[in-house]
């Protein structure tokens, strides 16, 4: 089987720049303000609300409006249901549990839907980001208002134009195809966090996110591809991570980092995943240290490790489901 690690990067869309730009004056404007008020620790709640603005890329302005919508109602849920897990004694085994249920059904969106970005990463890393910060009982409904308030503030950024022009809605054909996929993409997410909990490493949901990133290759092919770019992108990424976490240490500073980083992250997304990985690494893990700072170390090792457990785990998964559903098919 040979793998494509393609050196050399897609070709840009039409609506690239407009695209990067609306994402980062979303995310980093929310993340700005929750500085400001001096409210580091909701850091996560709205950075995940905002980043609806990352649904819909490449569509018509009304189909985009209609994906985005459905993208900040699908990251409140999550981002509101990991702070409630967050409350609970034993809230490992079901952050373990909620996040495999959050990769199936997300997955079963995103084929229903034919979402771009692909994959329910956003809603696992939001639904795993928040679950691992133990939570107080208050703070189930700050991470819902917050939430609420930074996908709603991305959605006008993101829609503004077109909710004042009233553009007519062009409804985009549908192929509406559900495949085992979504069943796949849980099994990987659970059995990732699952095997990263038993082995007590820091922060098992990256091992669940990086799962989800892999399993929802299209083929085998795709899926080794994913791993290699996951992987290769996310140690190269956490080089530069590395230099900012040691030398960024005020919050506003932080900020605008958090800012260049969404920016060059959204502008080679579409166009080099390995690339994009390479600033996305570092973006998340300047964000985590804003809500809730950790050792430098441990948190690059755990980051690293993970990310293989992961991706491991998502195409030994991808592997035997694959051989499972080509056991049952019918024949003839």
């Amino acid at each position: 089987m040979a793998l494509a690690w393609r050196p050399s990067m897609g070709p840009r869309r039409p609506d690239d720049r407009r695209a990067a730009l609306q994402a980062t004056v979303s995310v980093t404007g929310a993340v700005l303000l929750v500085v400001l008020l001096d409210r580091t620790a909701w850091t996560a709640y709205a950075a995940f609300g905002a980043f609806a603005a990352t649904y819909g890329r490449g569509q018509p302005p009304t189909e985009r409006l209609r994906r985005q919508a459905l993208g900040a109602l699908l990251l409140v849920t999550c981002v509101t249901a990991g702070a409630a897990v967050g409350t609970l004694a034993e809230r490992d085994w079901w952050l373990v549990l909620g996040g495999g249920v959050v990769a199936a059904i997300g997955s079963a969106v995103v084929a229903l839907e034919e979402w771009r970005p692909p994959g329910p990463v956003f809603l696992v890393f939001g639904f795993g980001a928040v679950a691992s910060v133990p939570q107080e009982p208050g703070s189930v409904p700050v991470a819902l208002a917050v939430s609420a308030a930074s996908a709603g503030f991305a959605f006008l950024v993101g829609n503004g134009a077109t909710l004042l022009r009233r553009t007519p809605h062009r409804p985009v054909p549908l192929r509406r195809r559900l495949t085992w996929h979504p069943a796949l993409a849980g099994l990987a997410v659970a059995l990732a966090g699952g095997l990263s909990t038993l082995l007590g490493i820091g922060h098992p949901y990256w091992s669940m996110v990086a799962a989800v990133a892999v399993v929802v290759g299209r083929d085998r092919r795709h899926r080794w591809e994913r791993a290699l770019h996951r992987v290769g992108g996310t140690l190269a990424g956490l080089v530069v991570a590395a230099g900012l976490l040691v030398v960024v240490d005020d919050p506003l500073v932080a900020v605008l980092a958090v800012g260049v980083l969404q920016l060059l992250t959204e502008l080679v997304v579409t166009r080099h995943y390995a690339l994009a990985l390479l600033f996305i690494t570092p973006l998340a893990l300047l964000m985590g240290q804003l809500a809730a700072p950790r050792p430098v170390g441990s948190l690059l090792l755990d980051r690293g490790v993970e990310t293989v457990v992961g991706a491991v785990v998502a195409l030994l998964v991808g592997l035997a489901g694959g051989r499972l559903l080509r056991a049952v098919a019918p024949r003839g």
